[in-house]
């Protein structure tokens, strides 16, 4: 035996070492790169993937980690390395407050979410068919031959009529659908400002644009208030979420606060109409710029129904119609800026990521990947057919969310979407009306700036 045969103790290779992420360009004095994402925000996320996985940008002074691929944008999801915070969350307070569902961490998330997950269970859904289907139908109603239709307004109404009637029992609700359009318009622009360039007591100052922003801050809370306070008077308790939220106890037993149920409430009012009312009004939009879609979901309506109305019940077999939905949601996904906060020293792809650091993530950028999608900027509900819809990669398609912020309301939202897509397809093929303005209004959600459709009757 010579002393070269002889093997030395086997050792655990050591861990690589992490590195610091690279600093994007084209930052500015003070602003950082606040500056772009004010100016073309969408193109500066989607720029961001050229310079790697995990990138360094500055909001002001602050540093901020941009995630670009959809594998870390899934690993950051689902760690407990990191929670729900960060600038867009600090933007959203002033709204969502800091006792709600969607912005509680740890054991009150959990607990909130056990009070909301049984009205939007998979067996719960079909109870809230019927109204979908008044509803599409209402607003199908409402797009009378040759006339032009505002879809902002109407995009607005009938997520307030459904959330109204399914969620929280209530009235038609028509001027507060007006209020919320306005109040919810204002308030995602502002928001979206002040999370891209925090000035912090600039915007406390008495200009037109925090007048306009803390006027519609002051009506939206007070919104919520008045459909609490209808039911308490009322006395009444429907198996909906409001009665639920009513009579839940906390951690020790004890009812819940009121500033908690009110910010349940608003909650629900701003995932139920902001972002479903944005996504409609994209659909829309896809219906007028793609014809031919709309008589694909035409004809599928027909053959799944035999000429009757369509139904909630129909929904399932509507599978051309729900790709046309999912497409829409892709290329423009109502929510396209998520931020978190690492409560830890931790890392992601290789990358050091300090405990306290803010990352942000745009479903916008990952869904429009070219790494992901081919032809990725092409509107192609077919990619959606289960034989290409296995080439996507894993989280490169989450409009929902995943893990435990998954979004509770998706088989809700999924069936009210492709339940209005079908009924207005049915009977009409859409077109742009002069002064309609469908580029991309960029706040806190995407949504057209102007959206101006007439409605032509099929020959």
């Amino acid at each position: 035996m010579t002393i070269d045969s002889v093997r030395p103790e086997a050792r655990p290779p050591a861990p690589p070492e992490l590195r610091e992420p690279p600093l994007a360009g084209g930052r500015v004095p003070l602003l950082g790169h606040g500056w772009k994402l004010v100016r073309d925000p969408l193109a500066f996320v989607a720029a961001l993937r050229d310079h790697g996985d995990v990138v360094r940008i500055k909001l002001g002074p602050k540093t901020v980690y941009a995630v670009t691929t959809p594998d870390l944008t899934g690993a950051l999801a689902l760690s407990t390395d990191f929670e729900i915070a960060g600038p867009l969350w600090e933007s959203l307070e002033s709204l969502l407050g800091k006792e709600g569902v969607a912005t509680a961490n740890g054991p009150r998330h959990r607990r909130q979410r056990r009070t909301l997950q049984p009205a939007f269970r998979l067996d719960a859904i079909p109870a809230y068919g019927p109204v979908m289907a008044q509803e599409a139908h209402a607003l199908t109603e409402r797009f009378r031959p040759g006339e032009t239709v505002d879809c902002t307004a109407e995009s607005f109404r009938i997520a307030v009529r459904i959330v109204a009637r399914c969620l929280l029992r209530g009235a038609y609700m028509d001027e507060r659908a007006d209020r919320l359009c306005a109040a919810l318009d204002t308030l995602f622009s502002g928001m979206y400002r002040r999370m891209v360039i925090p000035l912090g007591p600039l915007y406390k100052l008495p200009l037109p644009a925090n007048r306009a922003f803390n006027g519609a801050l002051a009506d939206f809370h007070l919104l919520v208030d008045e459909v609490v306070a209808e039911r308490r008077a009322s006395g009444q308790k429907p198996d909906d979420l409001l009665t639920a939220l009513l009579a839940a106890k906390d951690e020790n037993g004890e009812p819940i606060g009121e500033q908690e149920i009110h910010d349940q409430v608003v909650a629900i009012f701003t995932a139920g109409t902001e972002t479903v009312a944005s996504t409609i009004l994209w659909l829309l939009q896809v219906l007028a710029e793609h014809p031919e879609h709309a008589d694909k979901v035409r004809t599928e309506v027909e053959s799944v129904t035999g000429g009757r109305p369509v139904a909630f019940e129909d929904v399932r077999g509507l599978r051309h119609t729900n790709n046309v939905v999912v497409e829409a949601i892709r290329l423009r996904p109502a929510i396209w800026i998520l931020t978190r906060r690492a409560v830890t020293d931790t890392s992601l792809g290789g990358y050091r990521i300090p405990a306290g650091a803010d990352i942000v993530y745009s479903p916008y950028a990952i869904q429009r990947d070219p790494k992901s999608y081919g032809h990725h900027l092409e509107f192609d509900p077919d990619r959606w057919l289960p034989e290409r819809a296995k080439e996507v990669p894993k989280y490169a398609m989450s409009p929902f969310g995943v893990g435990n912020r998954k979004c509770p309301s998706d088989h809700f939202s999924m069936a009210m979407l492709t339940l209005i897509t079908a009924a207005l397809s049915a009977e009409y093929r859409l077109e742009q009306a002069p002064g309609s303005n469908d580029t991309t209004r960029v706040g806190i959600t995407l949504h057209p700036h102007t959206l101006l459709l007439r409605s032509v009757p099929w020959e």
